[in-house]
C-alpha cells in the first residue's frame, strides 16, 4: 500500500539538496561566487555517490598559505588508488614476483578541481591552482604512516608527500556527466601498460 504524505509533510530530502544545506554557511562566508561552490558540490556529489569517495571536503582557501584559492577545490580519499607512479609500478610488479606476495595498493587523498566544460583555462590559471596546493591534501589518509626504524613498504618514495603535486580535474558537461583526468604539476613518465 503506498504511503500519502499529510498537506504539511514535505518529501524527504535528496542527497544533493542535503549536500547544499550543509554548505549555505561555507557559501556565505566565501570569497568565491556561489556558481562555483554549486558546481564543487556537483562534483562532490558525484564522487560520493557515484564513485563512493569518502572524507570529501571544499576547500576554499590554501592549506598553504590561508588565502583564498582561485576556486573552491575538494579533497577526498578514493576507494582505491587513483595514480600509480610507473617506477612504483614496476617496483610493486618485481617485488610481487619475487616475494609472491600481492601489495596492496592504499589509497591516497587526491585534490580534486571541478570544472565545468564551456570554462576556457590557461597555463597560468592552472599553475595558480597548482601553486596554492600542496602535495597531499590536509586530512585523515587511509594510508598508515611508518617510523623511521620500521621497513618502509615498496613504493614509499612515489607515495604521501614524496609523491609529484597532482590534482583531479573533474569536468562537468551539460548532461550533468563527469569526467576525470590526471593532471601533475610538471613533467611525468608515461604510465606503462
Amino acid at each position: 500500500m503506498a504511503r500519502t504524505l499529510a498537506t504539511n509533510e514535505l518529501p524527504p530530502v535528496s542527497a544533493t539538496q542535503e549536500i547544499i544545506e550543509k554548505s549555505k554557511d561555507s557559501i556565505e562566508k566565501s570569497p568565491h561566487p556561489a556558481y562555483l561552490h554549486h558546481l564543487a558540490t556537483q562534483i562532490q556529489h558525484n564522487l560520493q555517490y557515484q564513485h563512493s569517495w569518502s572524507a570529501l571536503t571544499v576547500h576554499t582557501h590554501s592549506p598553504l598559505t590561508s588565502v583564498a584559492l582561485p576556486r573552491p577545490m575538494i579533497s577526498g580519499l578514493p576507494p582505491k588508488r587513483a595514480y600509480i607512479h610507473p617506477d612504483e609500478q614496476v617496483a610493486v610488479i618485481k617485488e610481487e614476483h619475487d616475494t609472491g606476495k600481492k601489495i596492496e595498493q592504499i589509497p591516497e587523498r587526491e585534490w580534486v578541481l571541478p570544472t565545468h566544460i564551456k570554462e576556457t583555462f590557461t597555463l597560468s590559471s592552472f599553475a595558480k591552482v597548482f601553486n596554492a596546493i600542496g602535495v597531499v591534501p590536509p586530512g585523515e589518509s587511509s594510508q598508515d604512516e611508518y617510523d623511521e626504524d620500521d621497513e618502509k613498504p615498496v613504493g614509499h618514495q612515489w607515495q604521501g608527500e614524496n609523491r609529484q603535486k597532482r590534482l583531479l580535474l573533474a569536468t562537468l558537461d551539460e548532461d550533468s556527466t563527469v569526467t576525470y583526468y590526471i593532471m601533475h604539476d610538471g613533467i611525468v613518465k608515461p604510465r606503462q601498460n
